[in-house]
């Protein structure tokens, strides 16, 4: 059973990566055709196009569970642990990404970004997740207090987004740009045709991802997984991990800008919106496994953010210290006596 459930796996990544491939090309050209710069197409449009699928776990997971602590406990999970995969692992996979792509790329391990974009995403990221965090800390008996930053995180998340599409960077135009994938050799295709192809792109990405998540869930269970480490850990990897493979397309391309930002962009939509959420709906009381998540998150950030200060550009070796705030977490779940 366990052999057949891998073999299914296998092939929902191979339809998350055709997919993601779709998705990429068709929203390169909708930057193009909305003159958008750079850094709006990679931290809005693909960060929460990718995203938005995702913001369902957690939200059925609280709304369908009334007020069973099991299901809150889950739908927390999936919030703080999607933030946390990101700017752990998959800071992670972008480093790795280019040491496999070291030779495309000209053999260098500096990223070529804009990091104004990139910048502004992170201090965003820490500033939203520490909020979002720290309230947890107010009694429930002012539960108006967690109403206000509720209210506060989503008109953040709005003043980011108004900031990036106004501070993206430059347009990258058409040049480089390779054909649309349902262009049909038309070397400027129809705004209708780019849209329908990111539509059916980010389709064939949700799709997949069910799939992926599906099997991920049923191998757990044949493992005797806890719930906790599905909620925290799994689940995160197997809805945000395969539509991230955008970030390493984009990153065998050399457009750095694009890659870090699909994946910058949805830590802040994911520490903004979806934590608003979870205080308007649940009593937010944040127990140790999320929280170590927090800290680990916000540490794997501050050390991109200090690379950027201190040496003015990141390499993949920064990108992989990712790796080791993940093992960290483990090692800590491990501790806490969570996982048995």
């Amino acid at each position: 059973m366990v052999t057949i459930d891998v073999l299914l796996l296998l092939v929902s990544l191979v339809v998350i990566l055709a997919a993601c491939e779709v998705f990429t090309n068709a929203i390169e050209w909708l930057g193009h055709r909305l003159n958008l710069a750079e850094g709006a197409v990679g931290s809005v449009l693909a960060a929460v196009g990718t995203a938005l699928p995702e913001t369902m776990i957690p939200v059925v997971a609280i709304l369908f569970g009334g007020n069973d602590a099991e299901h809150h406990d889950v739908g927390i999970g999936a919030i703080l642990g999607a933030p946390f995969m990101l700017a752990t692992l998959a800071m992670f996979v972008n480093g790795v990404a280019i040491l496999v792509f070291r030779k495309t790329r000209g053999r260098s391990l500096e990223l070529n970004l804009n990091a104004s974009v990139i910048g502004r995403d992170l201090t965003f990221f820490l500033v939203v997740l520490t909020l979002a965090a720290g309230v947890s800390f107010v009694p429930h008996s002012a539960r108006w207090i967690k109403g206000l930053v509720a209210l506060a995180l989503v008109a953040i998340y709005a003043l980011y987004v108004r900031r990036t599409l106004l501070h993206g960077g430059e347009s990258p135009g058409a040049e480089g740009l390779p054909p649309l994938r349902f262009s049909f050799g038309r070397p400027d295709p129809r705004l209708r045709l780019i849209v329908f192809q990111v539509v059916i792109g980010l389709a064939a990405i949700i799709g997949g991802a069910q799939l992926f998540v599906r099997y991920v869930t049923l191998m757990a269970h044949e493992l005797h997984v806890p719930t906790l480490v599905l909620s925290l850990i799994i689940a995160p990897i197997a809805t945000e991990l395969p539509e991230k493979f955008n970030s390493v397309l984009w990153v065998r391309h050399g457009k750095d800008t694009l890659a870090m930002g699909n994946i910058t962009g949805a830590m802040v939509f994911q520490s903004a919106i979806l934590p608003a959420i979870g205080i308007c709906l649940t009593r937010w009381e944040l127990q140790p496994p999320a929280l170590a998540a927090v800290v680990l998150a916000v540490c794997s950030a501050l050390v991109l953010v200090l690379a950027m200060r201190l040496r003015g550009k990141l390499t993949a070796p920064i990108l992989l210290s990712g790796g080791l705030f993940y093992v960290a977490y483990l090692v800590t779940l491990f501790h806490l006596g969570r996982v048995g």
